[in-house]
């Protein structure tokens, strides 16, 4: 056990001691007040050597005290501090054989070392039994064995309601500094969070901005490659008097030219659909299908069957997306001259359909042909004219 006191003793942090301002405070004020009743009440301390010895002893006692509060590298010193003090306190009873004096410097010693020691409780247990040892043969000098088991029972009262106080006192500064503690740390978290939704937000970006310039270069980029190819044949026939095919060049021209006008605008469109935001899904549809028909050149008509429907943001959002590639993929491959668009309400759910009147497929056999060990013969195999449907 002395062994653990003593590291307890050379292991007191600078903030266990520094907690117990308030209690040194009061400490001075008893100490002031127990010096007056001193000379006060009893002549023979007015004397001048008992005087001035115990104005010595009383400054050092509490100039120890002082000086241990700021040092700040006490803790070295923690176990010398507490056996100087005791050697203090003794002399001090011993001089003035004062009753109320000697057990109020001893309990604010054990309040003391509680404060210093906490919360090591066997090193607290051993100096408070350290100090009451040396008031009982303080008590036992001064008066003898009678006066003290008269104190016995005031001395044990008042021995419980220092330690009480000392360490009620010390736990609520233990959880105001747990509660400092909590609050950094929820700070810490709170900053860490705010970087991280940051972190998210740029990578969420630069994924969006890769997507969009994949987007570009599958849309304006090749279909202005391919512009540039056709008109360059364009040139070449005409050079060559084949007005004919330059013609017929150029209306293909054409053509590319509105697909890939279309193409570029949904992909513009698909960073902020603002026709969704506007209005519902109906709507942003209606909207749509108009564009396609004004780019693309292939008429278009939207219809709505049942009441409007009401879907979430999310589901809105995807679907627009869906009927934007139907769209793309029948001014790209079906050839059509007439597009219908419907979106159908009833007590199932929602329906959405897209119809052409261009080139349609097998699909048994586009199948058949992806799985053979040709893998361009499902591009060459045409089925007779038949609408394509999308839902």
């Amino acid at each position: 056990m002395s062994q653990r006191f003593l590291s307890r003793l050379a292991g007191t942090s600078d903030e266990e001691l520094a907690a117990g301002g308030p209690f040194y405070l009061i400490l001075y004020l008893v100490m002031a007040a127990a010096y007056g009743l001193v000379v006060a009440t009893d002549e023979s301390m007015r004397q001048p050597i008992p005087l001035a010895l115990f104005t010595v002893l009383m400054l050092i006692h509490g100039g120890l005290r002082l000086f241990f509060f700021r040092m700040a590298h006490r803790r070295r010193w923690t176990l010398a501090y507490l056996l100087f003090q005791a050697v203090l306190v003794f002399a001090i009873g011993y001089l003035t054989q004062l009753e109320g004096l000697i057990m109020g410097l001893y309990l604010a010693l054990v309040g003391e070392s509680a404060g210093i020691l906490w919360p090591d409780r066997r090193a607290i247990a051993l100096a408070a039994i350290s100090y009451i040892v040396l008031l009982v043969l303080n008590i036992i000098t001064v008066w003898g064995v009678d006066v003290l088991v008269e104190m016995v029972l005031v001395l044990a009262l008042l021995l419980a309601f220092v330690l009480v106080y000392v360490i009620s006192y010390i736990r609520q500064v233990q959880a105001r500094e747990d509660a400092q503690v909590l609050l950094q740390e929820l700070e810490e978290a709170h900053r860490q969070l705010k970087e991280y939704a940051a972190q998210v937000e740029a990578l969420t970006i630069s994924q969006e901005r890769q997507r969009m310039a994949r987007e570009l270069h599958d849309t304006l980029a090749q279909g202005l490659a391919g512009l540039i190819l056709q008109l360059e044949a364009v040139d070449s026939h005409l050079e060559a008097g084949n007005q004919a095919r330059a013609q017929a060049v150029v209306q293909q021209a054409m053509q590319r030219a509105r697909t890939t006008l279309h193409e570029a605008r949904g992909a513009i469109q698909a960073l902020r659909p603002a026709a969704l935001e506007q209005g519902n899904l109906a709507e942003a549809l209606g909207h749509e299908v108009e564009q396609f028909s004004t780019t693309s050149g292939i008429q278009a008509t939207f219809e709505v069957s049942g009441a409007p429907p009401a879907v979430a943001p999310e589901t809105a959002l995807d679907i627009l997306r869906i009927v934007q590639e139907a769209l793309s993929n029948t001014a790209r491959h079906a050839q059509a001259s007439h597009v219908l668009v419907r979106l159908v309400t009833d007590g199932q759910g929602l329906q959405v359909v897209v119809e052409d009147d261009g080139l349609g497929f097998d699909p048994s056999a586009a199948w058949e042909s992806t799985t053979s060990s040709s893998p361009t013969s499902a591009c060459n195999t045409r089925a007779s004219p038949a609408p394509t449907t999308t839902s």
